[in-house]
């Protein structure tokens, strides 16, 4: 079976973790006993988050006086190979000796006229008080919105359009080798209008989630899998009547409204990728990463009330 596992931003960085390389290293070495058993069954591609690192190497760059500030598309490269080489060297640890694990830089080509593009929505970077964010917005022309008791940076998150790494990704799989790719949704990039031009990065976050589920449809996975710090979506969500959902259809979903700053995302890639290819999608806690894949936890998305039925 072919598996596209994307791992919540919780799998690296949970809200309350410092951002150190021995905190992500120790929670992607827990991440990575949960995935090696999958790899030495299946296909797998493994798909991750990179809010808190892009915050972190923008803060950094702009520490060095009269440098100007990286974009975001290069920043998104740089955690493309800090956090997949985490994952990698962890993975690799843990499967048998020889295993090819790669991690693979990832450009995905997003529309320019993508409307997201005037109104920033996706958070990167860490919390500030409302002060500091209002300095930093006015010193940097950034653009913040409240997250819980805290301020965050937030930047546009166009949707994907195209996985321009495809063809080496399904090479890799082909050859037996787990890969790492896409990270953080991709690196952003605009193709030229016409004609071989330059390629373009775009100062912008792609969702991994949304992402993810191309990158499903594109290597023909046979499941699509988003880990994240819950055991399953929920509907009525904080309140006495709080219910997880088991297995559904892209309908029943459909007439339910999910928060758009976290479940919604992976609820609206689930019914997508259950609608495009017919086959399943699945939200749940990585803890039960073997358990969502064979079906018996979290919530499983699927496109007719046959396959609900059927199991």
């Amino acid at each position: 079976m072919r598996i596209v596992l994307a791992l919540g931003g919780n799998a690296l960085l949970r809200r309350s973790d410092p951002i150190t390389t021995e905190v992500q290293r120790r929670n992607v070495r827990i991440a990575a006993h949960a995935i090696a058993p999958l790899a030495a069954e299946h296909d797998v591609v493994v798909v991750h988050g990179n809010g808190p690192q892009v915050g972190l190497l923008s803060l950094q760059a702009e520490a060095y006086d009269g440098a100007e500030p990286y974009p975001l598309d290069v920043l998104d490269a740089g955690t493309q190979g800090m956090i997949g080489y985490l994952i990698q060297q962890e993975l690799r640890a843990m499967l048998p000796p020889g295993s090819p694990v790669v991690t693979l830089l990832t450009m995905v080509a997003v529309d320019p006229a993508d409307p997201a593009f005037g109104n920033p929505t996706k958070f990167v970077g860490p919390e500030y008080e409302k002060a500091a964010a209002d300095t930093l917005a006015a010193a940097k022309g950034w653009s913040f919105r409240q997250d819980g008791a805290s301020w965050r940076r937030v930047v546009p998150s166009p949707r994907p359009v195209q996985i321009l790494e495809i063809q080496p990704v399904t090479w890799l799989l082909e050859r037996g080798a787990v890969v790492i790719c896409a990270g953080g949704g991709g690196i952003p990039t605009v193709l030229p209008t016409a004609g071989s031009g330059e390629l373009l990065g775009v100062e912008a976050v792609i969702d991994k989630d949304f992402a993810s589920e191309l990158l499903a449809e594109d290597v023909g996975a046979d499941l699509f899998v988003m880990a994240t710090d819950v055991d399953g979506v929920y509907l009525d969500w904080g309140t006495p009547g709080q219910r997880r959902l088991s297995r559904v259809t892209v309908e029943e979903l459909a007439g339910h409204e999910f928060p758009a700053g976290s479940m919604g995302p992976k609820v609206e890639a689930a019914a997508r990728f259950a609608t495009r290819t017919g086959k399943r999608a699945a939200i749940g806690a990585l803890d039960d990463i073997a358990e969502i894949v064979s079906g018996t936890a979290g919530t499983s998305v699927v496109a007719s009330p046959a396959a609900v039925a059927g199991g």
